[in-house]
């Protein structure tokens, strides 16, 4: 037992550690990456499921020391692979208005400054677009075990009936997209909200236009 609690003791020491942080781009406030926190769970839960395990006490603690170790290597490396995503993604995206936020550990919004942009009643995407998308699709491809979740919004222009079916064109036609760029379409999952979730005033042209959008979510693949 004493092996898996120096064990333990140095995974949540390592924590704390510049190697194991990140800066949290919305906060600006430093963090314990995912890859440390996954290690973490990983190593709490292999444990657990060792210390159930066995015929006998020496049994147990030696399926919790193997558990822990083999927790701690799984949960960290999902961890990393989301880490390494994520700084590709800011790096891929440098310099094109949309900022990559971190939500928890296992999920990135693209947010762009002027949305994906739509013309009023329009779900045809604005060509000013492709070379942003062409740049997360690249980092999509490249790292394949992650899921994307692509939500339409309108203005309130219209009836709730086409606003809806209108949100729903619109997040297709970014996964259209998508897919034609080499994105696998079993990754890419679109809906539409209609004009439900507005993010600036319906009651200007330019609030309106803010509202005309798609956003973009990256999640674990299940």
């Amino acid at each position: 037992m004493k092996k898996i609690t120096i064990a333990l003791a140095l995974l949540i020491t390592l924590t704390g550690c510049q190697a194991t942080q990140r800066q949290n781009a919305t906060t600006g406030e430093t963090e314990t990456n995912s890859a440390t926190k996954g290690a973490l769970a990983g190593v709490l839960a292999g444990v657990a499921i060792g210390l159930a395990s066995g015929d006998n006490a020496k049994e147990r603690r030696k399926n919790a020391l193997i558990g822990a170790a083999a927790g701690g290597a799984v949960g960290g490396g999902v961890g990393y692979y989301f880490d390494s995503q994520e700084e590709a993604l800011r790096n891929e995206l440098k310099s094109s208005g949309v900022q990559v936020e971190r939500v928890g550990d296992n999920e990135l919004k693209l947010i762009m400054d002027n949305g994906v942009g739509f013309q009023s009643s329009s779900y045809q995407l604005d060509a000013s677009i492709y070379n942003t998308l062409n740049g997360v699709a690249r980092i999509l491809v490249e790292y394949p075990d992650t899921a994307l979740q692509i939500d339409g919004h309108t203005d309130s222009s219209g009836n709730d009936t086409k606003n809806q079916t209108l949100s729903e064109q619109r997040a297709d036609s970014v996964r259209t997209y998508l897919i034609k760029q080499k994105v696998a379409a079993g990754r890419v999952h679109a809906r539409g909200y209609g004009e439900r979730y507005p993010v600036c005033d319906n009651s200007t042209s330019q609030g309106r236009a803010c509202n005309r959008r798609v956003e973009i979510t990256i999640l674990p693949l299940k």
